[in-house]
């Protein structure tokens, strides 16, 4: 039953942003069981240009099992001219009371994260970005192996919004 409601939330979702207009690249990646923290999720893309800016957004999808109420992330951009900015960011993914930031009905939760602002591609080519969790346990130096609860994780492009 619970992959029954997944499916149509991710459906759903897909819709939601294929219907914005600005947006000029979009996609996900499940995650099976847990994420290990070795592994990258790798988004590979063309921007439409290499003059406009855009707005780049991290989008997560969480359920019950995630047992933070925020996330570490370092995300890699890579740029064609092999040069790379390496960005380590924290989002708040729950309330002081528990309660879930994200957006849904169900116990799966989607986050809309703001990830780079005013973004310009200046090189024609292929651009990867990277995502890796970077959770720790308090006091722990070693990171969290497999962490849980994050299902999906997708990067989104968008021309920011006219005034």
């Amino acid at each position: 039953m619970g992959k029954i409601i997944r499916s149509f939330f991710w459906m759903g979702s897909v819709l939601l942003l294929s219907c914005n207009s600005n947006s000029v690249y979009s996609d996900y990646q499940a995650l099976s069981n847990s994420w290990n923290k070795e592994k990258s999720v790798d988004f590979t893309f063309q921007p439409p240009d290499t003059v406009q800016p855009y707005n780049m957004f991290i989008h997560l999808r969480n359920d019950e099992s995630y047992k933070f109420s925020n996330l570490f992330l370092i995300v890699n951009l890579n740029f064609p001219d092999g040069r790379v900015i390496a960005d380590t960011l924290e989002y708040e993914m729950a309330r002081p009371d528990g309660e879930w930031l994200g957006q849904g009905i169900t116990d799966l939760k989607e986050s809309k994260l703001w990830y780079r602002e005013n973004v310009v591609f200046p090189v024609s080519g292929d651009y990867t970005v990277s995502v890796k969790h970077a959770m720790r346990e308090v006091g722990e130096v070693e990171g969290i192996g497999e962490l849980e609860g994050i299902t999906d994780v997708g990067i989104e492009i968008t021309k920011p919004e006219k005034k």
